[in-house]
């Protein structure tokens, strides 16, 4: 399980292994950048998830699975409420961020379920995906924090971390005397 299980490496491994293989489809246009944020776009959830799979932590991918669909109700009903055009090319349902959306929520998944050595590298990526939305003119600065906002609070409503499940604190009072500790789940 996850005691022998080094998540953070296996992220990032499996970031670069989707990175490699996704980046020769995506990669019809050419700008760099705009082609390595639509990479992450499945690269970071495909990596959140398939790293909690690995390490047998089931309730994690359960929760990773139900923050990623309210990310993707929740994104996909304010494009249609408020139809806002992208900023350079007159298209439709800029806002929110679709990409930052759904790298930041697989990111705060990581960071709240593993902490933050985790989630920081994840984060950093997450964001690298936002500057991408804005340089390839797809998004303005506001669609791209709401895309964030939308995505790490689809994650928090229900991911829980992970030694929370395995450690708790116990307290016993018996008449006279009290007792407090610790139990780890094995």
């Amino acid at each position: 399980m996850l005691s022998n299980f080094e998540p953070k490496i296996l992220f990032l491994r499996i970031v670069f292994l989707f990175t490699i293989v996704m980046a020769p489809v995506v990669y019809g246009q050419n700008k760099t950048v705009q082609t390595s944020g639509d990479v992450l776009l499945f690269a970071m959830p495909a990596s959140a998830l398939t790293s909690s799979l690995i390490a047998g932590d089931y309730n994690g991918t359960w929760q990773f699975t139900k923050g990623f669909a309210l990310n993707q109700v929740v994104t996909i009903g304010l494009k249609y409420a408020t139809n806002k055009k992208r900023p350079y090319n007159n298209g439709n349902r800029a806002f929110p961020s679709g990409h930052t959306s759904t790298t930041f929520q697989s990111a705060a998944f990581i960071q709240k379920r593993y902490g933050w050595s985790y989630g920081l590298p994840a984060y950093i990526l997450a964001g690298y995906t936002g500057y991408s939305r804005i340089k390839a003119q797809k998004h303005d600065g506001w669609d791209v924090l709401a895309g964030a906002v939308v995505g790490i609070g689809s994650a928090y409503i229900f991911t829980t971390p992970y030694q929370q499940e395995h450690m708790q604190l116990t307290f016993a009072n018996d008449n006279d005397s009290c007792s407090l500790g610790f139990i780890y789940k094995f």
